[in-house]
């Protein structure tokens, strides 16, 4: 064994799977997982345990995997993750714990995401049951969101024996999980559902089409419904624009929109009415992950796809593993290119993009390289979907109905980074709603120091009304 070397894992061919919405890679057997956890070195001090939002003990469960012990390395992530088979998938492994591994000096570093996949797959392919929670205390938790802030939060705190419930805008449960990922990044019904029912049997409760500030607001929670704290992980769903000429277009829409009708509302599958456009030439414009789930979705309904990004490749702000997914699938990246106008038909439509080429000039705020347009190089891109990947802000429904809420100028719940509590007494933010849109696990490890926080809160008015 190559111990520098990564075990490799198969995947569908990309001429295949660019045909299809099945999951792309598909996962270690259990000699694979073994053989690759075997190349953990048991560090002393773990720097990928310091680097996991939620602190999964990584070293403990790999170990476990080396020796075939499946359900003890399930039980050893439970004790941190409620959702490892969606963090197997999406988690940004190679900035965060795999970015840490000591064997990624010199080679490749172990594959902690992969060996976390194998083993919540193989648990549920096994039944085993991971619900255990601690004695009832009688204290009621109101969670706003099913998203993955919400899930871990709600997990959290039911194993420590609080009574909650999730209030969930949308009619199926999963947030991001079910409407913006895409199905051949993370199956709905094997994966995300399995994970939420996971959830449900440590006793939570969760509500669908229940929109908080206005079905019930966060105030009617605690006064009406006799909660005793609130945390609120409604995640960041309202879309940004450009604000170019002719972006109101027939053709143009966010890929919010597009990610929500095909995933959630199932406008990929044969048999469902939901409306969807794709266009023969699709232009999806940005560069994050977002971009390559909605390009790479694009082109799965038949488009040429072009990923329009002002920055260079090197700036791309999507994970390495999905530009390279993207690249092999056909997707065309014109870097260095940023949209002036939506060009539209007599009747409304979109038939072009006019475009200027940028180059990059001195570090902005951010420490990137800030782009700048080149004089005389506009051009005119044939496409006649545009699809804008540009971030999504919280939506200000919750903070304008509640009484004493703090926000900022992005619209964002103003909360502790280590607590999660608000300006608010017992109410309790995290994830997107407080960051803007981030990653899955940067909202998991929000939930989990939120759903802490709140058993601190609550045992402290426990032990003095005692």
């Amino acid at each position: 064994m190559d111990r520098f070397k990564r075990t490799p894992i198969m995947e569908q061919d990309p001429k295949v799977r660019v045909t299809n919405f099945d999951e792309v890679c598909l996962g270690y057997s259990e000699e694979e997982a073994k053989q690759e956890a075997a190349r953990c070195l048991n560090c002393k001090k773990p720097l990928c345990v310091t680097q996991c939002p939620v602190t999964i003990n990584i070293p403990s469960f790999i170990q476990y995997v080396k020796e075939g012990e499946f359900e003890k390395a399930a039980r050893i992530i439970a004790q941190s993750s409620a959702l490892p088979a969606v963090c197997g998938r999406v988690c940004p492994q190679e900035i965060q714990c795999e970015g840490k591994c000591v064997l990624g000096v010199k080679g490749e570093a172990v594959a902690i995401g992969k060996l976390e996949r194998f083993v919540a797959d193989w648990t549920r392919e096994h039944n085993i049951d991971l619900s255990e929670t601690m004695q009832k205390n009688g204290k009621k938790v109101a969670v706003i969101g099913s998203g993955p802030a919400g899930l871990t939060c709600a997990g959290d705190l039911a194993k420590l024996g609080y009574d909650v419930t999730i209030f969930e805008a949308l009619h199926e449960p999963g947030g991001v999980l079910v409407y913006g990922i895409p199905e051949f990044r993370l199956p709905k019904e094997t994966v995300v559902k399995h994970e939420i029912e996971n959830v449900k049997k440590l006793g939570v409760k969760i509500e669908t089409n229940i929109i908080i500030g206005s079905t019930i607001t966060v105030d009617q929670l605690f006064e009406d419904e006799g909660f005793d704290a609130v945390f609120i992980g409604s995640g960041a769903g309202l879309p940004k624009f450009m604000g170019i000429p002719g972006e109101n277009s027939n053709g143009v829409q966010s890929a919010n929109e597009f990610l929500t009708r095909n995933n959630l509302m199932k406008a990929f599958k044969e048999g469902y009415s939901t409306p969807i456009k794709v266009g023969k030439k699709v232009a999806v414009v940005g560069g994050g992950n977002v971009a390559m789930d909605a390009a790479r979705t694009a082109a799965r309904l038949g488009a040429e796809v072009h990923v329009v990004y002002r920055r260079s490749e090197a700036e791309l702000p999507a994970r390495v593993e999905e530009v390279h997914h993207a690249k092999e699938e056909g997707i065309i990246f014109d870097v260095l290119t940023n949209p002036i106008e939506i060009l539209a038909d007599e009747n409304g439509w979109v038939k072009g993009m006019k475009c200027i080429r940028m180059m990059l000039g001195e570090p902005d705020a951010s420490g990137r390289r800030k782009p700048i347009e080149i004089p005389d190089s506009e051009f005119i891109m044939d496409v006649d979907t545009v699809i804008m990947s540009l971030g999504t802000s919280p939506n200000p429904l919750i903070s304008s109905t509640t009484k004493g809420l703090q926000t900022n100028k992005h619209r964002c719940i103003v909360a502790q980074e280590e607590t999660g509590a608000t300006s608010r007494e017992g109410v309790y933010a995290g994830g997107d709603a407080v960051t803007g849109a981030a990653t899955v696990i940067l909202a998991m490890g929000a939930g989990k120091k939120a759903a802490k926080a709140i058993d601190e809160y609550l045992s402290n008015k426990i032990n003095n009304e005692s």
